[in-house]
């Protein structure tokens, strides 16, 4: 949740002409992380747990290169980048750790 609203408050002074592209794009991303482990939690088995968290860990490999995209075309500076790219990397280790406790149950 903090990695969504990290990415909203860095979004809302993108270019205009990014609204409806690169910052709708990495919203989406970003939200997709959070609703999926939801989703995934709520289906009941840790199967179905497993696989939304899968889907949540592709969605934060989305994030992280939208992440570098924006600081490529300097709508984010190096400071940013590197602060949001920890929080990514904090969120996937929480997320492979969760993946392997599911793994060991079944």
């Amino acid at each position: 949740m903090d990695l969504v609203e990290a990415i909203y408050l860095i979004t809302a002074p993108f270019p205009a002409q990014e609204m409806f592209g690169l910052c709708a794009q990495l919203r989406r991303a970003a939200i997709s992380v959070p609703s999926n482990i939801a989703e995934g939690q709520g289906r009941g088995s840790p199967r179905e747990f497993r696989k939304f968290l899968s889907i949540s860990r592709g969605s934060l490999n989305e994030v992280e290169t939208q992440i570098i995209i924006s600081a490529r075309l300097k709508y984010i500076n190096e400071d940013t980048e590197k602060q949001l790219l920890d929080k990514c990397r904090e969120v996937a280790r929480l997320l492979n750790g969760l993946i392997r406790s599911l793994e060991n149950r079944e």
